[in-house]
């Protein structure tokens, strides 16, 4: 199992290829009007819910039982 350590840097570097991603698409949406391909969006979107689900999954943990 990954330590908080391991997803923490996995989750940086996720949301460092997303934003990069974003940033390539929304250049050529405004500076050369061209629509990005639908199975990229597709892909893109794929990507930032397994991103949410890894995040999620640490604020979702179940509270600890009482002695």
């Amino acid at each position: 199992m990954a330590t908080v350590k391991e997803k923490k840097e996995l989750v940086k570097s996720s949301l460092k290829k997303l934003r990069s991603e974003l940033r390539e698409m929304h250049l050529g949406v405004t500076e050369q009007l061209t629509l990005p391909d639908p199975k990229e969006v597709k892909r893109l979107m794929t990507d930032m819910e397994n991103l949410l689900a890894v995040v999620e999954a640490k604020t979702t943990r179940k509270p600890k039982a009482k002695d």
